[in-house]
Parts: structure tokens; sequence; C-alpha cells
């Protein structure tokens, strides 16, 4: 089966990520989003990072009634810090009849040259990019590469964080379950 896989926080998950991962499966030959939930991205910080799995389960019920949408939570019995490489390989260990392509941001895509073993990652892995504004896909690095005309969405679980922390509404940028575990167990408050 051809499956994405969509590495992130997902802190929180939110509409524009579902909307992307849609638009992928409408726009490519893949037949499932694996949304692989990182406990800690080696790339950024995690001062305002929700437990991993709490974050998990806002994920898992937000595609609960799309069985495209798959939570994965591999990366958290996988060694620390969550590099894609040892995941991917992992996966393909695990799960041989499969082929796993990379779904990402571009502004995840203007990054890549830090990641761990980046050049096997061209090398083995297709990977669908859709835009983020500000950040230009450029030519630096060849590969299977395919950049979408997606949809922009801007939409980001920071601003989400900065909203629910000012006590405003997050109704429609969150999954609705999502969002009423977030309000129920006061998540993202502090």
């Amino acid at each position: 089966m051809e499956i994405g896989l969509y590495f992130g926080s997902f802190n929180p998950i939110h509409a524009g990520h579902l909307i992307i991962a849609n638009h992928m499966l409408n726009e490519t030959e893949l037949k499932q989003i694996w949304f692989i939930v990182s406990p800690q991205n080696p790339l950024k910080s995690d001062q305002s990072l929700l437990n991993a799995k709490k974050r998990f389960k806002l994920v898992e019920e937000s595609v609960a009634m799309d069985k495209r949408f798959v939570p994965c939570d591999v990366e958290f019995y996988l060694p620390k810090p969550s590099f894609t490489v040892n995941t991917l390989q992992y996966l393909k260990k695990e799960y041989p009849g499969h082929r796993f392509s990379i779904v990402m941001g571009s502004d995840s895509f203007k990054s890549l040259n830090q990641w761990k073993n980046f050049e096997f990652i061209l090398d083995n892995y297709r990977i669908f990019i859709f835009q983020r504004i500000g950040f230009e896909v450029d030519a630096d690095l060849t590969g299977d590469i395919h950049v979408l005309n997606s949809p922009i969405i801007e939409i980001s679980s920071t601003g989400i964080r900065r909203l629910i922390k000012a006590g405003k509404s997050i109704r429609y940028l969150v999954p609705e379950q999502a969002r009423k575990i977030i309000e129920k167990k006061k998540y993202y408050r502090k």
C-alpha cells in the first residue's frame, strides 16, 4: 500500500493538518496518511510541548472517523531523539509490503539538509511537499521530490496555543474531538 508519513509534534493537531493530509490523498497515489507523532523533534525545543501520549490521544481522537488517516506512535518506542531516518528504516522492516513516502511542509524541507542522513532519505524516499508562506522550495536538493499545489493554510499550533493561553476560542481551528479534550483537561493553559 502507498503510505504517506506525516511527521510532526502535532502540538496540538489542527484543521490545517487534516486539510493537507486529505489534499495529499486526493492529489497523489497515496492511500493512507500515517500521522507520526514525534515525542521530541531534535531540531525543536520542548518548552511548550504537551506530553507525547496526550498529543497522540488528540491525534487519535481527531482522525478516528477517517480510516484513511492512521495515528502512529512508533517513535515512542524508538531511541530518542527521534530521527526520521531511524523511523523510516524501522517501518520499512516492519511493513515490507508498504511503500512509504514523506509528507512535509516547505518549511521543514528547508531544513532537510540538517536532518540525520538526509542524503539517504532523498535517495530512497519520495517526498511530497506542501507550500508554506515564506518558504519557497529551491532546487538545492535533488531526489524524488514533488511540490504540490496545495491549499495554503495559515493555522499554526503555536497560534492555537496562544489563543488558549489568552482564554479565546479555538473552535473550528482544531478538530472538535481535540477541542473538547483540550478544554476539558485544560491543556496549554500555562
